[in-house]
């Protein structure tokens, strides 16, 4: 499959967002301002490429070129409140995501519970 990396990091954010929302719902949070301030923690630039750097060396071949080919686009737009290193960084994890959901591979739902293990560690 050959998309655009900036097309593949729009799916992933989206997939990735909502893994989380799906997350923080299981482990029983139910107060929305909780659960917003929770999935920030998770889903900001700083973040993912926190939890990209980690996951990096279990990735294969196909998926550091992904991730390459993600951290090498030149989005449009920098957040005003992220690095751009943790920008691109993001944007590298997210085309990942995007990729894996679109592939149809069954290394999305690894890859997810290892970013979500990363984060809670992150944050302890």
């Amino acid at each position: 499959m050959q998309m655009k990396p900036l097309v593949l990091a729009f799916v992933g954010d989206c997939v990735y967002e909502l893994y989380i929302r799906n997350y923080l719902i299981s482990e029983k949070y139910r107060d929305v301002n909780e659960l917003h301030r929770k999935s920030v923690f998770f889903v900001k630039a700083k973040a993912q490429a926190y939890i990209l750097r980690a996951l990096e060396p279990e990735l294969n071949d196909e998926e550091r070129g992904i991730v390459r080919r993600g951290r090498n686009a030149h989005p449009h737009t920098v957040p005003k409140n992220a690095e751009v290193a943790d920008y691109r960084q993001a944007t590298a994890y997210e085309a990942l995501i995007g990729y894996l959901y679109l592939s149809g591979s069954a290394r999305l739902a690894s890859i997810l519970e290892k970013s979500v293990a990363i984060g809670r560690m992150r944050n302890e």
